[in-house]
Order: structure tokens, then sequence, then C-alpha cells
């Protein structure tokens, strides 16, 4: 089951940061089809906030297509966003907690490694456009 969290500094609205998490977690093949989301109470309860922010959050993702609620039972993943790259997650997965490691060893700190990750992102996405 997925385990949520929220990033007070981000400025992303707390529905929304769930909605990434759940695409997240589809994307990645943590959470499969069938598989039950916590409960609105539980998310609600763990991360101190208003039970309809759960439930916007949960509606969106019906809306799209990927939840389905079952009235007394719960909210259960209807499909899946992995694709055939799953199969290279692991490899580049290990790949980048070597670098991670490597900028650590480096002295870098988690708001410097972060800049540069960001940054790498956008320039790699700028060379894509071109």
């Amino acid at each position: 089951m997925i385990e949520f969290h929220l990033d007070t500094r981000s400025g992303v609205a707390p529905y929304l940061q769930l909605i990434q998490q759940v695409r997240q977690a589809l994307r990645l093949g943590l959470l499969q089809e069938g598989d039950q989301l916590p409960t609105v109470k539980e998310v609600s309860g763990a991360l101190a906030i208003n039970p309809n922010t759960v439930l916007k959050a949960y509606r969106e993702l019906e809306y799209e297509g990927l939840a389905a609620a079952r009235p007394g039972i719960g909210t259960f993943v209807t499909k899946t966003l992995a694709g055939e790259s799953l199969a290279a997650h692991e490899q580049l997965s290990a790949d980048l907690l070597a670098w991670y490691r490597k900028a650590r060893q480096a002295g870098l700190d988690g708001e410097s490694i972060d800049a540069i990750y960001q940054q790498t992102i956008r320039s790699a996405v700028q060379e894509e456009r071109v």
C-alpha cells in the first residue's frame, strides 16, 4: 500500500501532491490494478489534513480513470501507468543512487544536489525540443 507524504514547502496543493504520488507509484509499478488505496480517514489522519482534500484527490483519480471507489469498501486502482520501460527502472535507479552518493562524497548538500538534478533535467528537456 502507498504511504503518502506532503512537502509543505513545495507550493503544490496537498491534493495535487497526493495525485502526483499515486501517478508516480503507478508509473514505477509500485501500485498495480486492483490495489487498494489508503482510506480517506487513514490519509487525513496520518497527514493531518482535511478529509475533503483526500476526497478531492481520489475523485480526480477516478475522473482520470486511474481509481474507482467501492462504497463501504474503499478506493481501488483500476489502471496502471507502468510502460515498457519498467524493466529499465532498476538499473537506472541504481545508477542514480551511485551518482547521489558520489555527490554527497563530494560534499554537496541535499539542496545543491537537487539544484544540479533540476538544472540537468531542464537542460535535457530544452535539448529535446530543439
